[in-house]
């Protein structure tokens, strides 16, 4: 060990670990750890070991406060604030989005993803000067913003001097501290704890006692130290069973309050002020304190009892005697101590802080003081601060007088509240909107906001029911948004697909069919009459305004930063009119918008569909590149994602065992999700997949559920092909002659090469006899001038089949050579080794495939590579992939050992 440990008893193994995590942050590996117990088990004392033994290291403390939960950014202010010299070498948007969290400057609100980027960039800069050790006591208590922020930083660190600790209570349910190394804090051995309470109690207790004592705190050294002061030897000859018995945690909190009651009525005061003041400012209590005509030297008690010291600071002696003198406090004592500090606290200088004082001074509602909230969460939204802006509004809620303007705020502070990811909090808060319906719109307002909430919560048919009832009832007061309504209850339907009862997308398309037109149609109107006209009218009505409308989309003279809700569906649109080209038109922008205004919560969704138009284009290593990118987002955020992405790659790759397991278990999960569009995605993907090995059976039985409904056009068209293929290798090829007249249909309709040559090559599968030979060339004709290229090797390869069928071996080995070639360069290994076999079976040997880079390289290391081969920078790296420059350098180099190369400029002709 580097430092004693004879203030932590039977604490041993905990200090090992934590000096080898100083030691692994000094040697330049980033460290994350979740010092994890309950209250009073001694989770403080061992972040103040591992502060006090990191020599060499900068060690920055913060600490969460119960009570400054709603306060945006104030945890990760404590922690940067003294680094903030070093903003000026962030990267301009990082340094401006830290700025707006931090209330130095103004600006829209930050992205909290962007903001977590920024504090690994922070950080990285003060660890490139000395090693940095984090600590944060109570992270449970951590403002939301600050906790996603840190916790992100935590998720990034891999070759960085930097180390966080964080101090959590259990239990630790928070989705933030998933997925991080534990150090789980128990109590102490027994020996341990019978030695610790033998320090604290005078004279010598009856052993049975002493015993039952230890075996009740279950070696709780915080209980063992306090529970016993101030009790009388009778009491203790009790130990600590009694009728009323709490979770110990209680007991704990109990035995402080129990001790502040002891002290002097001007001391417990003054330790009300300083537990309802949670910064730690001392000026500030002072001022307080005069306010309420408490002298200073009343503290006096609460020293001596070991509670609370004031010195630079105000510390209590721990969290439980904050919570417990403030809990204790009668409710109009806590409000006078409120209004104090208020009244303290300059308006100028921290106007949020005297806001929610004041906010908790009142006794009845105050518009004065609402207004103030309103105020409050107008410049937290503009911080980003998500939780904040819908605790404001929510307080600002109840403090509001006159009924109807409780009723609007209620409304606000609910869509605040539904943003914050808090569904349950936001329906209650619309209760009191129903309260007092001051006209139609608002009333229209409130059921809109049930129905988001319900679609936010789970894309089902009941979501799209209730969008669809809210767009009816806004149609007559607000256009706009009435016809925006039905478009997400379209969506909403449309996530539902084969699992929604009834045909919710036909009730949906109905309705807006009868809305009114605008004169003017917006570019997502355009989206919507088409998607009204083809559940209605059929997919041939509704081709020419698809082509309008993702023609507006396209359209660089109209791009607008609010395309961004829209460009999904508008992508989508391009995929069942099989326009290739627009879809990655609209994809790459969405990623470009996307990215520029640090939208991470869109981005995998719109990589996964990009991930796809590679895997179409047989591209593989490019779609790997984008999950390796999806997967940093996922850690780095948290934002759970359905593994489409994965399913997809695997499946072009034609990675039988690493599928299976991934598509059983997706399918198990959009179900119960009731995600109906989901199931038929993976339903198609497993067709593939079972055609790619050549079990046709299978393929056959899963491609015709993937297809079951006729209004997912997307994935439903995908499957058509893969219906035929099977349908004609199995044997059934009624079946697929009734797939073929749905193809037939969507593809005359949309007329592309990718959806003509998918037609030609279907009918050549099931015309009999040499007239099938024009449908192959015809596909390969088609297909040739598109870059769907695994569309046109597999077509290679099917005529190819057919060729040595028909005795034709060496016209056969000339297909059979073309598709292996295609389908080996794309990385599609199972539909290689399908076209391997019938080279061998045509009499044409073929060597085993060299290895790819791609086969030696993580998905990570390869989209790395990408990356820097392309001409990017570390730090531009670093910055698309929220890793610190240091992390792309120690990639690079594993990624230069793997290859044999020593050079960047290597990289572009080795990856192809």
């Amino acid at each position: 060990m580097t430092g004693g440990t004879e203030g932590l008893r039977g604490r041993r193994s905990e200090c090992e670990s934590l000096d080898r995590l100083v030691a692994n942050v000094r040697a330049g590996q980033g460290q994350v750890l979740i010092v994890r117990g309950e209250a009073g088990i001694g989770k403080s004392a061992l972040l103040e070991y591992v502060a006090g033994n990191a020599d060499g290291c900068r060690v920055a403390h913060a600490s969460g406060v119960e009570s400054e939960m709603e306060l945006p950014f104030a945890g990760l202010h404590q922690l940067c604030a003294p680094m903030l010299d070093l903003a000026e070498h962030l990267p301009p948007p990082q340094r401006a989005t830290l700025a707006v969290a931090f209330g130095l400057e103004f600006g829209g609100p930050p992205d909290r993803f962007l903001v977590g980027a920024a504090v690994l960039s922070l950080l990285a800069e003060v660890a490139d000067r000395q090693p940095l050790l984090c600590v944060i006591d109570d992270a449970q208590w951590l403002d939301q913003a600050s906790a996603q922020a840190l916790t992100f930083v935590g998720r990034r660190l891999f070759a960085d001097r930097i180390g966080v600790v964080f101090g959590v209570r259990d239990p630790a349910t928070a989705p933030e501290w998933r997925g991080f190394p534990e150090l789980v804090v128990g109590g102490l051995a027994d020996e341990e704890a019978g030695a610790l309470l033998d320090s604290v109690v005078p004279g010598r207790l009856d052993e049975h006692i002493r015993d039952r004592i230890v075996s009740e705190t279950r070696g709780n050294p915080l209980a063992l130290l306090e529970l016993p002061r101030g009790l009388t030897a009778a009491e203790l000859a009790g130990g600590f069973e009694r009728p009323d018995a709490r979770p110990l945690a209680s007991q704990i909190e109990q035995n402080f309050a129990q001790r502040v009651q002891l002290l002097p009525p001007q001391t417990q005061r003054l330790l009300l002020t300083a537990a309802a003041e949670p910064v730690g400012d001392v000026p500030l209590l002072l001022r307080a304190l005069r306010s309420l005509d408490i002298p200073v030297n009343a503290s006096g008690p609460a020293e001596v009892a070991g509670l609370i010291e004031l010195g630079a600071r105000v510390r209590f002696r721990h969290p439980l005697v904050r919570s417990a003198t403030y809990r204790a406090a009668v409710s109009a004592d806590r409000r006078a101590v409120h209004q104090a500090l208020a009244d303290a606290i300059d308006p100028t200088i921290d106007p949020d802080r005297r806001a929610w004082h004041r906010a908790q001074a009142a006794d009845q509602p105050d518009e004065a003081v609402a207004a103030e909230l309103i105020a409050s969460a107008d410049r937290a939204q503009r911080r980003g601060g998500l939780a904040a802006t819908a605790a404001f509004l929510q307080r600002a809620t109840e403090l509001t007088p006159d009924p109807t303007t409780r009723a609007g705020r209620a409304v606000t502070a609910a869509q605040a509240t539904m943003r914050a990811g808090a569904f349950e909090p936001a329906l209650k808060l619309l209760v009191t909107a129903d309260e007092w319906s001051p006209d139609e719109l608002h009333q229209a307002t409130v059921n809109l906001l049930r129905a988001q909430i319900a679609f936010a919560s789970g894309h089902g048919a009941t979501a799209a029911q209730l969008l669809l009832d809210a767009a009816r009832r806004l149609e007559p007061l607000d256009l706009q948004l009435a016809r925006d309504t039905y478009l997400d209850a379209m969506m909403a339907a449309m996530f539902a697909g084969v699992l929604a009862d009834g045909s919710p997308q036909t009730e949906v398309a109905q309705a807006a069919r009868a809305a009114p037109r605008p004169s003017t149609p917006r570019k997502h109107d355009l989206l919507l009459e088409t998607l009204a006209v083809s559940f209605t009218d059929g997919y041939p009505a509704a081709v020419p305004l698809a082509r309008d409308a993702i023609a507006a989309f396209a359209d660089e003279s109209r791009a607008d930063p609010g395309d961004l809700r829209w460009l999904w569906l508008a992508s989508r649109t391009a995929v069942d009119l099989f326009d290739f080209e627009h879809w990655d038109v609209l994809t790459a922008r969405h990623v470009q918008l996307g990215r520029e205004l640090g939208d991470l919560s869109q981005l995998p969704l719109v990589l996964n569909s990009r991930l796809h138009l590679h895997l179409f284009g047989g591209e593989v290593p490019a779609a790997a590149a984008l999950l390796a990118e999806i997967r940093t987002i996922a850690d780095a955020t948290g934002i759970g994602l359905a593994p489409y992405g994965a399913i997809g790659l695997a499946v072009m790759r034609g990675r039988v065992d690493e599928a299976t397991p991934l598509i059983a278990a997706t399918l198990e999960e959009v179900t119960t999700r009731g995600e109906g569009a989901g199931m038929s995605y993976t339903r198609w993907a497993n067709a593939v997949l079972l055609n790619s090995i050549g079990r046709y059976p299978e393929a056959l039985a899963s491609a015709q559920a993937a297809s079951a409904d006729p209004n997912d056009l997307g994935v439903a068209s995908w499957s058509l092909p893969e219906l035929i293929e099977a349908a004609v290798r199995a044997g059934q090829r009624e079946l697929g002659t009734e797939a073929l007249d749905r193809l037939t249909e969507l593809a005359q309709a949309t007329g592309t090469d990718w959806a003509l040559g998918l037609l030609d090559r279907s009918t050549a599968l099931l015309t009999p006899g040499p007239d099938a030979e024009s449908g192959y060339q015809w596909a390969i004709d088609r297909l040739g001038r598109t870059r769907v290229r695994m569309d046109l090797a597999r077509s290679h390869l099917l005529y190819g089949e057919w060729l040595r069928r028909a005795g034709r071996r060496q016209d056969a080995r000339a297909q059979l050579r073309t598709a292996y070639e295609m389908l080996t360069a794309a990385g599609s290994d199972a539909f290689a080794e399908r076209a391997r076999r019938e080279l061998a079976a045509a009499g044409e040997a073929v060597d085993e495939r060299a290895g790819r880079a791609a086969d030696v390289l993580t998905a990570q290391e390869a989209h790395i590579a990408e990356l820097a081969g392309s001409g990017l920078t570390n730090a531009q790296i670093g910055a698309q992939m929220f890793l610190s420059q240091h992390t792309i350098e120690w990639h690079l180099r594993k990624v230069f050992t793997k290859l044999g190369i020593t050079s960047r400029r290597q990289l572009g002709p080795i990856l192809g």
